[in-house]
């Protein structure tokens, strides 16, 4: 019979925080490339609405991302992602989709 090996408590959190660096990398340049569609000059008012909007929501989700990254260094094992913080990520996701769609337009 093989001993089973227990799982180190310190791995998940440490994947977890790199998935929200990566995530906010990610988002970082989605505003970048909102920013650079400004700099083109191309959109009317609600394009620029919807930029100003958008770097708003970058904000929104740099302050969730750093309070759930900080949540995972802070203890030994990290506390649950509550439910409040898990709809404001995915809120702050949809808002800059539904922005980004608005300054093609």
């Amino acid at each position: 019979m093989t001993a089973v090996s227990e799982r180190d408590p310190g791995l998940q959190p440490e994947r977890t925080r790199l998935a929200w660096r990566r995530t906010t990398l990610a988002y970082t340049v989605a505003a970048v490339l909102a920013a650079r569609q400004v700099a083109g000059g191309d959109l009317g008012p609600a394009g620029l609405v919807a930029v100003a909007l958008s770097a708003l929501v970058w904000l929104g989700f740099l302050r969730v991302a750093h309070r759930r990254v900080q949540a995972l260094t802070a203890r030994p094992r990290p506390q649950v992602l509550s439910a409040r913080t898990a709809l404001a990520a995915v809120a702050c996701t949809v808002a800059l989709a539904g922005f980004a769609v608005a300054m093609v337009v």
